[in-house]
């Protein structure tokens, strides 16, 4: 059942640095297929969406630079469904300058808030899980984040500690930024702990509300001129005040202060799809542990090992353990899979010795 005040926003604005040489600046990961299916992360997420409102009520948020890219991998929206950022200030400007388009047109509006560039196993249960919490938010003041619970004490993700609840919600006790390894082990060990996945549900009048307690100065700036939303002065008016916003997370700004936050503990296979190591647990493996993308590829004595090539190149790859291998043709990046937090360092590195042409 689709609910007329349903709506979703994807974001869609990030460079994916931490996949270069893929991700580059002009063509960000969420619209790569990089999972080998034919379709984009941005298309993936889009068609996921479909399950529970239909095009009209889908929403993306992005960087102005990538609007024709989004229009191209989904066709179906309109202008006014694309929110073009002027800037990267993060995902607090990016909530509430939605909050207050979808508010002006629709003072009921639900909505979910959700990345472009996750991977979910079990849609059938995400699509579920995320009706649960919209009936939650459509009779509550509630702000609802989907939590994952975990499988390993992974030091990557931000964490959520939970106390009782009822029906499968639960308020939320706090938030914790990626933690030490020892301290990743006990929220594992203590069971009241889940990942954060950054899928936001809640009514855009209760996050609104949210902003005007604890973020003022953002919705001072992008709630001056609420009647230009949803029409042609509405780019103007965002160019003009979004830059001027605080860079700050959606965390930081409402979730780790408001006291009506819950979670729903949820088990569809969801991976953040953050970097090549998390891309490599994802892929078909042989029975060395090596993932491959590329026409030709000969691999010997080489084992959990991901090699991606593009275009008609043979590879050839013998003597590796545990390594990443991406040639993106004017690009070949050769890195130890136990240093992939290094990629996104390189890059700038290569920005600063060989210039921009290459992110």
């Amino acid at each position: 059942m689709q609910d007329q005040h349903t709506y979703v926003a994807i974001m869609a604005g990030g460079v994916g640095s931490r996949f270069w040489p893929a991700s580059r600046e002009e063509r960000p990961k969420q619209f790569l297929d990089i999972l080998g299916t034919g379709k984009s992360l941005l298309r993936l997420t889009f068609e996921r969406f479909l399950h529970l409102t239909s095009a009209e009520h889908i929403f993306i948020v992005t960087n102005a630079q990538y609007k024709a890219q989004v229009l191209e991998h989904l066709p179906e929206l309109t202008e006014n469904q694309i929110l073009c950022e002027p800037s990267r200030n993060n995902t607090a400007p990016c909530v509430a300058y939605t909050a207050f388009k979808l508010h002006q047109l629709d003072p009921k509006a639900n909505l979910v808030i959700a990345p472009s560039d996750a991977l979910i196993n079990n849609e059938p249960l995400f699509v579920d899980n995320i009706r649960k919490a919209l009936s939650f938010t459509e009779e509550n003041d509630a702000l609802v984040t989907l939590g994952i619970a975990p499988d390993s004490p992974h030091t990557g993700y931000g964490y959520i500690q939970f106390s009782q609840g009822e029906d499968g919600v639960y308020p939320v006790k706090r938030f914790t930024e990626k933690p030490e390894l020892k301290v990743a082990r006990e929220f594992l060990a203590s069971g009241d702990y889940l990942w954060n996945a950054g899928i936001f549900v809640w009514r855009a009048a209760t996050v609104l509300e949210a902003f005007n307690k604890h973020a003022p100065e953002i919705t001072k700036l992008l709630g001056q001129n609420l009647a230009c939303y949803n029409t042609e002065e509405e780019q103007a008016f965002i160019d003009e005040m979004y830059p001027q916003t605080p860079k700050i997370s959606v965390d930081y700004a409402i979730m780790e202060k408001a006291t009506n936050v819950f979670t729903i503990p949820a088990q569809f296979g969801w991976s953040d799809l953050g970097a090549w190591v998390s891309l490599h647990q994802e892929m078909k493996q042989d029975e060395d542990g090596n993932a491959t993308q590329g026409k030709a590829i000969l691999l010997h004595d080489t084992h959990n090992t991901l090699v991606r090539i593009t275009g008609d190149k043979l590879a050839v790859v013998a003597g590796l353990d545990d390594y990443i291998v991406v040639d993106e043709g004017d690009v070949l990046m050769i890195c130890p899979k136990s240093r992939e937090q290094e990629i996104k360092m390189l890059r700038t590195q290569v920005g600063e010795v060989f210039g921009p042409d290459f992110l």
